[in-house]
């Protein structure tokens, strides 16, 4: 089988706003809808429940079946019941919350395993924000940021994500010039938008949503509206 798409996304998950490109990523594929909530334990119950109902929400509205997969810590993570639930996905989703968290929890657990086997059957694999960054090998914790970063679960190794990029210019000045000094010469930095995806599917990635993805460098930035095809690292490289 040839890996699924993956779409990296800079907000919006589970919303009427980003449902066309929930809606694409599974399209042909099983109908049945994982929803890893993971990023946002560390905020309690209340946010944990808020995810697991916007997922279905948003499942309802695609016609699909909503699982979600409430993993809240390690011992959730090897919990093989719940990494069964994984078992027959058309998409796999990890939502926001904490990067470094959602990365640390997952990594090298029954349920991480369980995404990978699903992705490399086909199953679409999307994150957004925390999620996002999470699938990356370099996962920062922007709040704080004199933290070492997190290795990350390594799906996009040469891509580093800075989600809700029209935003955290103004939440966090110095963020692209933290990004890109940590830089290897052979990683590309990227900002994803609110509303917006950058998709890896069919060997090129293209960008999703109603904003811009970023390629960020130390000469500037460029931006890529909906449609634009981007010279970027593959999946898994």
């Amino acid at each position: 089988m040839t890996p699924g798409p993956v779409a990296l996304v800079g907000s919006g998950e589970y919303l009427e706003v980003m449902a066309d490109v929930e809606r694409r990523l599974i399209a042909g594929r099983p109908a049945r809808y994982v929803q890893i909530p993971t990023a946002a334990a560390p905020e309690g119950p209340a946010s944990l429940a808020r995810w697991t109902a916007l997922g279905r929400a948003q499942a309802e509205r695609l016609g699909v079946e909503a699982v979600p997969v409430v993993v809240r810590d390690l011992e959730d993570a090897d919990d093989p019941d719940l990494a069964a639930l994984v078992e027959g996905a058309g998409l796999v989703y990890l939502s926001g919350g904490s990067p470094p968290y959602c990365a640390a929890t997952l990594r090298g657990t029954l349920v991480w395993k369980a995404v990978e086997r699903a992705w490399q059957d086909g199953a679409a694999l999307a994150g957004c924000s925390a999620g996002a960054m999470a699938l990356t090998s370099w996962v920062p914790d922007i709040r704080h940021p004199l933290r070492e970063a997190d290795p990350g679960l390594g799906v996009v190794p040469r891509l580093r994500v800075i989600p809700h990029f029209d935003r955290f210019g103004s939440w966090v000045p110095d963020l692209v010039t933290r990004y890109l000094e940590r830089a290897p010469a052979d990683v590309s930095v990227v900002g994803v938008d609110e509303d917006t995806a950058l998709v890896w599917d069919d060997g090129c990635w293209t960008v999703q949503g109603r904003q811009s993805v970023w390629l960020l460098t130390a000469e500037g930035r460029e931006a890529f509206g909906a449609g634009s095809v981007m010279d970027l690292p593959p999946v898994g490289s």
